[in-house]
């Protein structure tokens, strides 16, 4: 399932908050966006005890129980994680990895908070959660009785609410500053071949290695930081992050590019450097420019100036990294004023 409207963390706290507890919620989302994190958050706002259980690894009798014979007559006793006294938020995360008999089982729990004879108890909330086909993971079909008994919602990776918490939880650093200067790389779709991607949680673990190998505090070798970086991200987005760590002995650089106070990277073994600058730089433009050329204030107006000059200033050392920095791409597209005054002074630059 792929919705047509996704929501950011805060808009699904909000949702769980107001939905949750009178009606079942799925959650739709990539791998390692935050799903699981956010149901925890949400059972603690709600003062409640959070139990998971993960679909991909449960057998009917997991959710059902097993029989006993009473008297003349049998009963199915619950799992003794679901059967509880005090309410609590029961999470069935990767609910659509789950077989067709599995989320059979499902049914009741999920619709009347019911198993057999036994209820959940009074202000239990039953909240489910999954990956979508396109996302290269274990998942199997839904069956529309399934998907009629929910509320569903898909979750999108926001940077500016995750840089919040990063900051709140302590992330390291680099990796705080590196997702505020390329707030593009928190989330990229999952790759139809086996190799790492970035996400929220790419990005923490990556975090937690430079904690761990004391990043920062001590230098680390440049194999070891590559090592790491390939080993949690995109490979795209771990070659920028690399080169970001290069140039943190120059952390100010492109403010110095651009007051002039400094110069594009030129030689060979720094090329990689510049292309993060590059795209930081796009970045930048991305930000600040106005879309409409009559928005353009006095400080504005020389910073469109100096990054005209800057752009013909990449493309004598670097052609290719130039024009990336200006090609619009699926998502993004620098403002079409801007791109006629490129053209104008560099027609070359984005007609070639």
């Amino acid at each position: 399932m792929n919705l047509p409207i996704a929501v950011t963390q805060s808009d699904l706290l909000e949702i769980l908050l107001n939905v949750a507890p009178t009606r079942p919620v799925f959650i739709w989302g990539a791998p390692g966006i935050g799903k699981s994190a956010l149901v925890e958050q949400f059972a603690s706002e709600m003062g409640l005890p959070c139990v998971s259980l993960l679909g991909s690894q449960l057998a009917p009798e997991d959710i059902i129980g097993i029989p006993q014979i009473k008297g003349e007559t049998s009963e199915f006793l619950p799992p003794k994680m679901i059967a509880r006294k005090e309410p609590y938020v029961l999470f069935l995360d990767e609910l659509n990895a789950c077989s067709q008999e599995v989320q059979k089982a499902f049914y009741s729990l999920i619709h009347e908070r019911r198993i057999g004879e036994y209820h959940l108890p009074e202000g239990s909330i039953v909240v489910g959660a999954g990956n979508r086909a396109q996302d290269s993971a274990i998942v199997k079909t839904m069956s529309s009785a399934l998907i009629n008994r929910m509320f569903h919602v898909q979750l999108k990776a926001d940077a500016k609410q995750w840089i919040k918490w990063a900051q709140s939880a302590g992330l390291h650093p680099w990796v705080i500053d590196y997702i505020i200067q390329r707030p593009d790389h928190l989330f990229s779709e999952p790759p139809k071949t086996e190799e790492p991607f970035s996400t929220p949680r790419s990005w923490h673990m990556l975090s937690d290695a430079l904690t761990e190998y004391g990043a920062e505090k001590r230098e680390i070798p440049a194999n070891t930081l590559k090592m790491l970086a390939y080993g949690c991200l995109s490979p795209s987005h771990a070659g920028m992050f690399f080169a970001y760590t290069k140039s943190l002995k120059n952390s100010h650089l492109l403010d110095e590019i651009i007051a002039q106070n400094a110069k594009w990277p030129a030689k060979p073994e720094d090329r990689d450097v510049l292309y993060f600058l590059a795209q930081s730089f796009r970045a930048k433009l991305l930000t600040e420019l106005p879309q409409n050329k009559k928005d353009i204030s006095g400080n504005m107006l020389s910073f469109v100036y100096r990054a005209k000059g800057m752009i013909k200033e990449l493309s004598l050392i670097n052609f290719e990294i130039a024009q990336m920095t200006v090609a619009a791409d699926e998502e993004h597209a620098l403002p079409d004023w801007f791109m006629v005054e490129v053209i104008r002074d560099l027609p070359r630059l984005v007609n070639k």
